[in-house]
């Protein structure tokens, strides 16, 4: 897919941070772009951004029922369907030992369970369209498990095996659609300043995420449709991204004792 004009995009979680850059610059390049979030007025301000050629829906990606009739409005609603991109997700930070069942059910159901809800609802749209594409957002915690992140890694390493694995079905079954696994870096979002967590506890880590988040929105979005044009399996945002992405590949299992100690050292600060 090298031009965006008059492609029908869909994209979860537009109601801020990467969802909102991604919607404005696929609509300046031209396309079609239709934007859900949970919170209604935020998807409906990134519409406004957007401009005319933007259409804002409240989409929960975690009720399976109503992606699927998303799915279908937005198909009768611009006639196709050509990129999609599962970005909803939240964040979590708590230790398994102190972990409810409720918020690990929470954060699987958006994070995971949204990418799979999308993409089923959506695929028979993409296969029909002759030049479609899936974009699934896992992260860099999916290259690497992290303390007190264990529910966030489990999705985003789920998510990025699900995604591989479409991508060759696609292949095998030689549909038409590309399939991209994107994990971002540290980007400049609101995710862990509103993620579930004990209020001190969330404010460090906010503070502290902050400080190494060196990634605009804007920037993530035009590296994203960067690798859409160049029909790329993994997209890496960010230099941070690249340096996580290779420490599993350098050290294997290892690297997990030296960031148990940073960590340790970390609480202790």
């Amino acid at each position: 897919m090298k031009q965006f004009a008059d492609k029908v995009v869909v994209i979860t979680g537009a109601g801020s941070g990467i969802g909102r850059a991604l919607a404005c610059e696929f609509a300046r390049r031209g396309a079609r772009v239709a934007l859900s979030d949970v919170v209604t007025a935020n998807a409906e301000e990134t519409a406004k951004l957007a401009g005319d050629n933007a259409r804002a829906y409240t989409l929960d990606v975690a009720d399976r029922s109503a992606v699927l009739a998303h799915a279908e409005e937005v198909a009768d609603e611009f006639g196709a369907v050509n990129v999609v991109v599962n970005n909803a997700g939240v964040a979590l930070g708590a230790t398994v030992e102190e972990m409810t069942f409720e918020d690990y059910d929470w954060l699987m159901g958006i994070n995971l369970g949204g990418v799979v809800n999308g993409t089923k609802a959506f695929l028979p749209h993409l296969i029909a369209s002759g030049d479609g594409h899936v974009v699934n957002i896992s992260s860099v915690f999916g290259f690497v498990g992290v303390p007190t992140q264990s529910a966030y890694n489990a999705a985003k390493f789920a998510v990025r095996g699900f995604t591989e694995a479409l991508r060759e079905e696609m292949l095998i079954a030689r549909h038409p659609v590309a399939v991209s696994c994107v994990h971002p870096g540290g980007i400049k979002t609101n995710i862990v300043r509103n993620s579930r967590s004990a209020a001190d506890d969330q404010e460090k880590a906010a503070q502290g995420f902050e400080k190494i988040a060196r990634t605009t929105p804007e920037k993530a979005a035009q590296t994203i449709l960067r690798g859409i044009e160049r029909k790329s399996a993994r997209i890496l945002i960010g230099p941070d991204a690249y340096v996580i992405d290779a420490i599993p590949r350098v050290l294997g299992s290892a690297y997990q004792r030296p960031l148990a100690a940073l960590a340790r050292l970390g609480l202790k600060s």
